[in-house]
């Protein structure tokens, strides 16, 4: 039921127009900062009308960061991590809603629990087997013995480093508790009857997956596909970690860089310039994707 009370509906503006301004006043201060000489931007307090060296300072910021090459890495990134996680959660909800096995409860559960487990608190280990992929497979060989049935005559140098690779950057990412979690609910809504009708046509399961339940998730993956593009795109702590090659610097690492130390001019023109650079692809794929995007966040007629 909507309420028709205009008390309420100006206050619901206010609240609204005070959420803008929060959310939007540090991008209107970083684009102020972007498009004035370095000696206006420190001056305290800052100017808050733009200048006109907005497409000069961005120029400079792309040749002093080299964004060329990290906008491609950055895209690649976010890409493959936004394929990969609707990729694997819409197969993994899949197989705990329709697939009686033993132990699924558990299994949803295991993939529940790491919702808790963010890329910070595990990426030690995760760096550890980044920088050998076939290091479980050699603790394997020794817990078992296996390495040694043959009186240590017999050694494996097995080594798989994803250090400098976009395999490095996204593989460790490409997994999601949230997706799966998402695309599960969404399942369940589903009636069994189409599952039944589909069975009795003939379908198979993965039929049944690629005919019925992918047309009736496509608003979700539209939604989900936008939310993890920008969360592949803002990853900023694992690809510094998992590159040292500059070539393979995404673009958020390289904004960071343009963060001037204690020089006696300290560019902050340029690194607020450079902020805008790497936000633009972002910005371009929420505004194309907009209409699929709330219409996967609100729609409820399937």
């Amino acid at each position: 039921m909507i309420e028709n009370n205009r008390l309420l509906s100006l206050f619901a503006h206010i609240f609204l127009l005070l959420g803008v301004a929060t959310v939007g006043f540090p991008l209107y201060y970083a684009f102020v900062g972007a498009s004035l000489p370095i000696q206006e931007v420190l001056q305290v307090p800052m100017p808050l009308i733009p200048g006109d060296r907005l497409l000069e300072n961005m120029a400079t910021a792309w040749d002093r960061g080299s964004f060329g090459r990290q906008l491609i890495n950055s895209a690649i990134m976010a890409t493959v991590i936004a394929a990969g996680k609707i990729t694997i959660s819409l197969l993994s909800a899949f197989a705990i809603t329709y697939f009686r096995f033993p132990c699924r409860t558990l299994a949803f559960w295991a993939i529940f629990v790491t919702l808790m487990l963010p890329i910070e608190v595990r990426i030690v280990p995760t760096y550890e087997v980044a920088a050998n992929a076939f290091a479980p497979l050699a603790w394997l060989l020794t817990v078992t013995g296996i390495d040694d049935l043959f009186g240590g005559r017999i050694t494996a140098n097995l080594q798989w480093s994803l250090l400098d690779s976009y395999a490095g950057l996204t593989l460790p990412l490409i997994a999601s508790a949230t997706a799966t979690f998402l695309f599960r609910q969404f399942y369940l809504t589903i009636p069994d009857d189409l599952a039944e009708a589909a069975k009795i046509d003939g379908a198979g399961p993965m039929r049944f997956f690629r005919d019925v339940l992918l047309p009736l998730s496509t608003t979700n993956i539209a939604a989900l596909a936008v939310i993890l593009f920008v969360f592949g795109w803002n990853q900023y702590l694992w690809p510094l970690l998992i590159t040292t090659d500059p070539s393979m610097t995404t673009v958020v690492v390289g904004v960071a860089r343009l963060i001037p130390g204690p020089e006696p001019l300290p560019a902050w023109n340029v690194a607020m310039a450079g902020g805008l650079v790497a936000l633009l692809p972002p910005v371009l794929v929420v505004l194309l994707m907009q209409h699929w995007f709330v219409k996967g966040l609100v729609d409820t007629e399937k």
